[in-house]
């Protein structure tokens, strides 16, 4: 069960790719849209994150979108570069903030679950969502009614 929604989001700082620190509370004030998925290079989490970068299907003003996985900031830049992702991608290897926000995927342990959480302005859990089935993709539609109301 993820974390639920209205609660006020744990506060997490991971690397992104470039090696530097990201911290969720350094956001505050803004929509912040985190990205869980399971790995880099694969087939789904390739084509969501490269729509991310080529659509306008997550431009919100006052909103930051990142990537989270359990791969490395050296895969993350690898991937990153030769895909032309233009969000920041978290590296999070031993899934402590996928812990944190309950979407460590049970069925295999070593990965999170594909799964969206969106945080308000005031720092609340305002919607997630989650893949139960790993490789269908996630859905952008929904994700976008949630933005427009914020």
């Amino acid at each position: 069960m993820a974390i639920d929604t209205g609660t006020e989001a744990p506060d997490f700082t991971l690397k992104t790719q470039d090696e530097q620190d990201w911290t969720l509370s350094d956001h505050r004030g803004k929509n912040i849209v985190l990205m869980f998925y399971p790995l880099d290079w694969s087939p789904t989490c390739e084509a969501e994150n490269c729509k991310i970068s080529n659509e306008p299907v997550l431009d919100y003003e006052d909103t930051v979108v990142v990537g989270i996985s359990r791969d490395s900031t050296w895969s993350h830049k690898a991937w990153k570069d030769a895909k032309g992702i233009k969000h920041d991608l978290l590296a999070d290897p031993q899934l402590e903030v996928a812990a944190k926000y309950d979407l460590v995927h049970p069925a295999v342990p070593f990965i999170s679950h594909r799964a969206t959480v969106v945080i308000n302005k005031g720092f609340n859990v305002e919607h997630v969502q989650v893949q139960e089935k790993t490789p269908e993709a996630r859905d952008f539609e929904e994700l976008r009614s949630v933005l427009d109301q914020l």
